[in-house]
């Protein structure tokens, strides 16, 4: 059983990080693909960073490709997600997840997916 786990969202001001962490156990296969995926109140699950087994990057939403950095542990069942200058615009829940195949934007594409960290950034 594969079981993935957020953590570290929280409140900070605008112009602030904050690094967010996600570990995915149980995971028996390589080749595996994690994301970060993030979803605002009355707004669709949007793609934000994606790391694929190999530690090739892609970034999807344009809002955040120069402020946001998606980075893997040396396990490959951890990533990281370090986010700067935060700005109101980033406020959502921030969600993990995980598919036995590379790098997609599309949220339909990942099999295994964390209940979400809150971000929240006031101006």
């Amino acid at each position: 059983q594969v079981l993935v786990v957020e953590s570290g969202g929280g409140l900070v001001q605008a112009g602030g990080s904050l690094r967010l962490s996600c570990t995915a156990s149980g995971l028996t296969f390589t080749n595996t693909a994690m994301a970060w995926f993030r979803q605002a109140p009355g707004k669709e699950r949007e793609a934000v960073a994606c790391i694929s087994w190999t530690g090739t990057s892609a970034y999807y939403a344009d809002s955040t490709k120069a402020r946001f950095t998606i980075s893997r542990d040396a396990t490959k069942n951890g990533v990281f997600l370090q986010m700067n200058s935060l700005k109101p615009d980033d406020t959502a829940m921030y969600y993990c997840a995980a598919r036995s195949a590379g790098c997609s934007s599309s949220h339909l594409a990942y099999n295994y997916w964390g209940q979400g960290t809150q971000v929240t950034v006031s101006s």
